[in-house]
């Protein structure tokens, strides 16, 4: 299916013979056959940090998803997923979005808005996590200012703040970056 687009050129790895370079910036991985899918995942990501890998699978739990965002996957779908499915994923995923079900979004989102403790506990300031969790909803910073009753350049300076006290340069990567260490390994 994959051979036959233009658009992506396709590399089949063996999970054991990872090694640089490492072919392209986006990763397909199936889950079924890996000991461990997170092992795969953790490797992959060590050799190419800015990777963007779609995991598929045939479980559909949402710790199982979860785990995988906070892992670093950009995608999840079901093995058993038509190919318009995969090539949709592929797209919105290359193009630098997230493509998974909206119940586990929605589910990842609820955990972030909840935990203020756990995003307390990384010296944010209440307005700080306010941004954030709007920021990792999915929201623009003109929707951030509006919801919150500021204007969009203050937005950019706590967003530029927020990148600082992360270690990232992107709202992709900060948006990661509350998932791992606010939601997932906080305490």
């Amino acid at each position: 299916m994959l051979e036959s687009e233009s658009e992506f050129s396709v590399h089949e790895i063996e999970p054991g013979k990872l090694g640089l370079p490492l072919p392209g910036d986006l990763v397909l991985v199936g889950s079924h056959g890996l000991g461990s899918v997170f092992d795969a995942i953790a490797a992959i990501r060590s050799l190419k940090p800015d990777v963007k890998i779609i995991l598929t699978s045939t479980s559909n739990s949402e710790e199982v998803m979860l785990r995988a965002i906070s892992a670093g996957v950009k995608g999840y779908l079901d093995e058993a997923a038509p190919a318009e499915a995969y090539m949709k994923a592929l797209r919105v995923v290359n193009e630098g979005s997230v493509w998974m079900p909206r119940h586990v979004l929605a589910t990842f989102i609820e955990r972030v808005i909840t935990s203020p403790k756990k995003a307390g506990s990384h010296n944010l300031s209440d307005r700080e996590r306010q941004v954030l969790e709007l920021l990792v909803a999915g929201r623009t910073n003109k929707e951030i200012g509006a919801e919150l009753g500021i204007e969009e350049r203050t937005v950019k300076l706590h967003v530029s703040k927020l990148m600082h006290k992360a270690g990232v340069d992107n709202r992709i990567a900060l948006s990661v970056f509350a998932v791992t260490k606010l939601l997932f390994n906080a305490d």
